[in-house]
């Protein structure tokens, strides 16, 4: 069974950064798009970024040229540099990966959960 374990969160100062990881492990056979979701309280969950198996990314306007998404594929994480944080990022954040099970089977996984919260 194929999990991912997320670590990272925390309190931060408005202004102030967070490196969020990942890592996957179990049985799998490949990753391909890997990437960080995110609810806030009394709102619905919502896509932060995303990474393709290539390394290319792809951003929430809101999250774009403050947050930076990388990933290691042969050690099988995830990775989210946030920068220039504001009290509207405090959110759950969820890793999320399309892990291939088997031969023309894929599965959605997602983790546990980091709670981040930005306050002075």
């Amino acid at each position: 069974q194929v999990q991912l374990v997320e670590s990272g969160g925390g309190l931060v100062q408005p202004g102030g950064s967070l490196r969020l990881s990942c890592a996957a492990s179990g049985s799998m056979l490949s990753i391909n798009d890997m990437g960080w979701y995110r609810q806030a309280p009394g709102k619905e969950q919502e896509l932060v970024a995303t990474i393709t198996r290539g390394g290319t990314p792809d951003y929430a306007d809101s999250v774009k040229g403050r947050f930076t998404i990388s990933r290691d594929n042969l050690k099988k994480t995830v990775d989210l540099q946030m920068n220039s944080l504001k009290p509207e990022d405090t959110a759950v954040y969820y890793c999320n990966s399309m892990v291939q099970i088997d031969v023309g089977r894929y599965r959605q996984v997602w983790g546990q959960g980091t709670l981040v919260t930005v306050s002075s």
